[in-house]
């Protein structure tokens, strides 16, 4: 494509060039004869780039949500604007690899084959209004070298792609796959390190998608039983004493210190740690958490059916109730039957746990709070990915199943002479726990 100056051999270039079964475009920009046109000082030419990305997913909130800009430093990790902001970002660094627009499933990456220059540049991202046909304006004025010389040109590539893992870290060296949310932390590690591979390497059978997520929350459970195991352990030797700790509540009922005192005292002396319940859950979140951030961004599911769901990487609808004041605010216009699905089976798993624990004496703000918060997730996942809520149905299944199989199978006789013989025996204290009761006692000495 060419802007001639005057004559024919003045012009300005673009030269694009297209490789079979690949997402990069490549782009030269020649200047031919411009150094009498273009003023004699100049060291850089702008180069402005922009896009208005078309609203393309069933649920334009979500697209919107997951869209935004990103930019890169030639020596720095990738950085982005925020995707509920409007924003036009400064780039101060004097060299710029690459600027991408990211939507929810694609995106489009200006990358230098060395690099842009910093002057006036900056990148813009601008939420479009709900009822617009677009999602995100995006724009950015970059800053290419120029010499003043008879023929120059500067190399770039475009990538137009799908905004895919595995597929933007193949192209080795520009991180473009920190597109992809994988989540902070340690969430990210597991995505990147179980969940995608187990993913990928389920999806190379060319099974249905549903039947992967089947198969790997199948694996994920597996992987977890061991925690499973200690969790329910714990809950059982918890059960076993609560007699005597009902007791311990009886007697020192109006004695706040002494009661934890002894309730302390029967934990150490039956060789029961009060947190086993808590601590082998703590270690499932970082799955449950990454899930939530997978699922939604991975375009294998992008309209995938599975069931009564028709995409499974966004909400599944049973029942589109139209507009109703409120009710729309707050939970959608639509019924989820994956995310009902969940929230039925966590309160059944939750009602049978309370049962199997004895929790029904407990104070009612607390009982009935734990029926409360699964509730206050369904509007949430009434408009997410339906892939998540499937997920997460089956891992109430078959976290049920196991909770079912564990009762079954550990011997709970057993396992309370095992706590007994533990009581009858002397209890060692570290020194840490000495200095504390030692502390505890010069406290009660001075009241």
């Amino acid at each position: 494509m060419r802007l001639y100056a005057g004559a024919k051999d003045k012009y300005i270039e673009y030269e694009y060039s297209l490789k079979g079964n690949d997402y990069m475009l490549g782009c030269k920009l020649n200047l031919v004869n411009m150094n009498n046109i273009i003023a004699k000082n100049a060291t850089e030419l702008g180069l402005n780039w922009g896009m208005k990305t078309p609203s393309n997913e069933k649920d334009a909130v979500n697209e919107r949500n997951a869209s935004t800009a990103y930019f890169k430093y030639l020596e720095e990790e990738p950085d982005y604007i925020s995707e509920r902001n409007d924003e036009t970002k400064p780039i101060n660094e004097a060299k710029i690899k690459w600027v991408a627009f990211k939507q929810q499933f694609f995106t489009s990456v200006l990358i230098a084959d060395e690099h842009f220059e910093k002057i006036g540049a900056d990148i813009t991202s601008v939420n479009e209004k709900p009822e617009s046909k677009y999602v995100k304006t995006f724009g950015t004025n970059l800053s290419v070298p120029y010499f003043g010389k008879d023929k120059e040109s500067f190399g770039m590539k475009f990538y137009f792609g799908p905004n895919h893992f595995q597929t933007l870290k193949k192209i080795d060296g520009l991180n473009l796959e920190k597109q992809f949310p994988l989540g902070w932390g340690i969430f990210g590690w597991v995505n990147r390190f179980l969940v995608i591979p187990v993913f990928n390497f389920l999806d190379s059978f060319n099974l249905n998608y549903g039947l992967i997520i089947l198969i790997l929350t199948i694996i994920l459970k597996i992987i977890l039983f061991p925690i499973a195991y200690k969790t329910y352990l714990g809950s059982a030797k918890m059960r076993i004493l609560k007699p005597e700790i009902d007791e311990i509540g009886k007697k020192y009922k109006d004695d706040a210190m002494k009661k934890q005192q002894a309730t302390m005292g029967l934990y150490k002396k039956a060789g029961v740690n009060p947190l086993a319940g808590c601590v082998p859950v703590l270690l499932q979140m970082p799955i449950l958490i990454a899930l939530f951030s997978f699922f939604p961004a991975s375009i294998e599911l992008r309209q995938q059916g599975f069931l009564w769901a028709d995409d499974l990487s966004t909400y599944d609808s049973v029942w589109d109730f139209g507009y109703v004041p409120i009710i729309n605010y707050i939970y959608g216009d639509h019924v989820s039957l994956f995310s009902l699905l969940m929230v039925i089976s966590t309160l059944i798993y939750t009602w049978s746990n309370s049962q199997l624990m004895g929790q029904n004496d407990q104070l009612p703000a607390m009982k009935y709070l734990i029926y409360i918060m699964p509730i206050m997730f369904l509007p949430i996942m009434n408009n997410y990915s339906a892939g998540l809520s499937y997920y997460y149905f089956l891992a109430n299944m078959i976290t049920f199943g196991q909770t079912l199989l564990m009762q079954r199978f550990i011997d709970q006789d057993a396992l309370h002479r095992k706590i007994e013989e533990t009581k009858k025996k002397p209890v060692k204290v570290s020194r840490f726990q000495q200095r504390l009761e030692e502390m505890a006692k010069q406290r009660q000495k001075k009241k």
